[in-house]
């Protein structure tokens, strides 16, 4: 896959593009030499300075490659823009240098021997001029400040567009391009114009039979607090009935919530000295699965199906799969000093995929959540989701929020916060206080989905003492959650009807679009998932 761009469609910083003239202005005053270069092109020439070995960077434009008109490949294209970031950088420390170096020439003029031999009129003639000097040297920062920040835009951007063409031919046999003909140019040019493939990523249709890779993984099913000694969880996963309860040993096991004898339901009943007891005839079931007490009858020997299960860090995990469960499982707990505050399981009558989707937008806030958390908030210009080339976390900006999706349905997100409804700062480090968010999202059945929720603070822990405090917290949730989910409903209900709800992906949607990509690897059995390190990736 060759993903086109055109060097002018960048539009890089001119100097990029032609030979630079340097323009020296030199000037004699009051009997010393202010010798600086200003302007569009120019940059400092050697001057004799404490500070100069400190910016002495080579001026990188002699080996910018000349690619004016020119169609570039996506390292080519990389390539000219790393040189208009080291042009950028280059620039800043010349201006930077050049305020430095103002800066003696005041400290100079302001020097008490040298004021002895100067007259008060020739002082402040050379103080309004080197104040003049200062300004514009100082725009001449604010200029090369935004340089960078466009210069940072582009990568991004570009980065971008490479996922875009990703998305476009990942069903392609991947064929090498060796010239580009004026189709090619012309689909080029509108990608970089803004106008992103259509029908890129295709969500659409109902939702088929899961594919049995998405099975194998350790997927949390409930909190340790929700099962006690004497009780029992019903859930589905995969469309298949389940039930954990504790054996006698206080360890949890998960079994089909269906009785061998006459399918009953087995959580309809009670769990009696570590085994599960159906409430029909009575038959009673240990965590392995096998039946241990049929009353009223010879015993037989009758197993029911059950799934590896583990407790870990307070929650209950099992592996739906058929391969081999992993040696470890994913470490879910909240950052170092946080505290959980609130765990609330809620069963949403929406696929699993799309409330991931959801739940990895943040772009959607100012204009969905109105009355609870978002409440307030301005619409910022821009959103964009900033991540590294191979990730599936970052954080957003404007937001102070950070963000990760864990295979194979988990996000978690660190929110800055100042006061209740409020953010603060430009990230999550700039904050004072923050709330951590766990949402594990299995899929229960192609139309429904049990989210696991988890709220922690590093804040405000007396309210963990708070009577009803859970029920105020869940309250909260609901409502936050009642804002989504009638928009996706809709959308579910429109993609069961041949809607793709991921028709025309933009810039804030990185994150949902590379969970998708991932989603749409790992079912096809790649053997590199996207967006993992090697060892991430499953076999």
């Amino acid at each position: 896959m060759t993903a086109i761009a055109t060097a002018a469609a960048l539009s890089l910083p001119i100097s990029l593009y032609r030979p630079a003239k340097i323009n020296a202005k030199k000037s004699v005053r009051g009997g010393f030499r202010v010798f600086a270069l200003f302007g569009e092109e120019g940059g400092l020439v050697d001057k004799k300075s404490a500070w100069s070995t400190l910016f002495d960077v080579e001026d990188p434009r002699s080996k910018v490659p000349q690619c004016k008109g020119k169609f570039l490949d996506v390292n080519q294209a990389l390539e000219v823009a790393r040189y208009d970031i080291q042009y950028c950088d280059w620039r800043a420390r010349q201006d930077v240098l050049t305020i430095m170096l103002l800066h003696e020439k005041v400290v100079e003029v302001l020097n008490p021997l040298a004021r002895d031999y100067k007259s008060i009129g020739t002082m402040k003639k050379e103080l309004a001029e080197l104040q003049e000097d200062l300004a514009q040297a100082h725009r001449q920062v604010h200029i090369s400040e935004a340089r960078v920040a466009t210069a940072l835009d582009k990568l991004a951007y570009m980065e971008a567009l490479v996922n875009d063409r990703l998305l476009q031919d990942r069903h392609t046999s991947g064929t090498d391009q060796t010239c580009a003909s004026p189709s090619t140019s012309k689909q080029s040019l509108d990608i970089v114009k803004g106008k992103l493939p259509r029908k890129s990523l295709n969500v659409s249709g109902p939702v088929q039979p899961y594919n049995t890779r998405l099975k194998n993984f350790w997927f949390p099913v409930a909190f340790s607090t929700d099962l006690k000694d004497d009780t029992m969880v019903p859930f589905d996963c995969f469309e298949e009935p389940w039930v954990i309860f504790r054996g006698k040993d206080g360890i949890p096991g998960c079994v089909q919530n269906t009785c061998a004898h006459r399918a009953c339901p087995l959580h309809l009943g009670s769990v009696n000295e570590g085994r599960i007891q159906c409430p029909y005839h009575g038959w009673e079931y240990s965590t392995d699965g096998k039946c241990e007490k049929m009353p009223s009858t010879q015993l037989r020997n009758v197993k029911i199906k059950s799934l590896p299960c583990f407790e870990q860090e307070g929650m209950i995990w099992i592996w739906p799969g058929d391969e081999p469960p992993t040696a470890t499982i994913p470490c879910l707990l909240p950052p170092s000093g946080f505290e959980i505050h609130a765990e609330i399981v809620m069963e949403l009558p929406i696929e699993h995929g799309l409330l991931l989707d959801n739940l990895l937008d943040l772009a959607h806030a100012p204009f969905t959540h109105t009355s609870t958390f978002a409440k307030g908030w301005s619409v910022p210009s821009l959103v964009k989701f900033l991540t590294p080339a191979s990730g599936l976390q970052g954080y957003w900006d404007p937001y102070p929020i950070d963000m990760e999706f864990r295979p194979p349905c988990m996000v978690l997100s660190t929110i800055g916060i100042s006061k209740p409804g409020k953010l603060e700062g430009q990230n999550t480090r700039q904050c004072a206080t923050h709330l951590h968010q766990l949402h594990v999202c299995l899929p229960s059945s192609r139309k429904k989905t049990r989210l696991l929720y988890r709220m922690s603070l590093d804040f405000a822990s007396v309210l963990k003492h708070v009577p009803f405090m859970q029920y105020l917290w869940r309250h909260f949730a609901e409502q936050v959650l009642n804002e989504d989910l009638r928009l996706v409903l809709g959308q579910q209900e429109r993609m069961n009807n041949g809607a793709n709800v991921w028709n025309l992906p933009v810039g804030y949607d990185k994150l949902g679009v590379r969970y998708r990509l991932w989603r749409d690897a790992l079912e096809r059995g790649a053997k590199q998932l996207p967006f993992m390190e090697p060892m991430q990736t499953r076999k």
